[in-house]
């Protein structure tokens, strides 16, 4: 097993970061053909989610829809004023794996890997573990 670490630097509160490329290279710096990569969110308030890069209309969809579920407010029993991102970040999950084939991501044609701040803006890890 591999293991790599990026960073990713977010520019806002909700901020859904496309970071396909990023493990693309880390693939190709690895010299990778065919396995599994795992990415963890080492963080409570951030998660990892797949989903259309195509049209930027998604992520501001899944953003509007997450908010509405958990919005911004002062009436959680959490003192710290992110408990809406602790529940974002949960609903979203801190992990995804993707399968690596031929040195390249498996992903379908319009899929994208975002890292998915709910906290921000801030600098933040993602773990990486390559199996072979």
């Amino acid at each position: 097993m591999i293991f790599k670490q990026i960073n990713v630097k977010s520019e806002k509160r909700n901020h859904f970061i496309d970071i396909t490329d990023d493990i693309a290279k880390v693939v190709l710096s690895e010299n990778i053909k065919n396995g599994i990569i795992k990415l963890f969110v080492p963080h409570t308030t951030a998660g990892v989610t797949i989903n259309e890069g195509f049209d930027p209309a998604v992520t501001k969809d899944l953003d509007k829809i997450l908010s509405s579920i958990s919005p911004y407010s002062s009436s959680y029993l959490h003192s710290e004023g992110n408990s809406d991102s602790h529940m974002k970040a949960s609903l979203i999950g801190n992990t995804q794996d993707v399968f690596i084939k031929n040195g390249s991501l498996l992903l379908g044609r319009w899929q994208r890997i975002y890292f998915c701040e709910f906290d921000g803006p801030r600098n933040r890890k993602l773990e990486i573990a390559i199996i072979i």
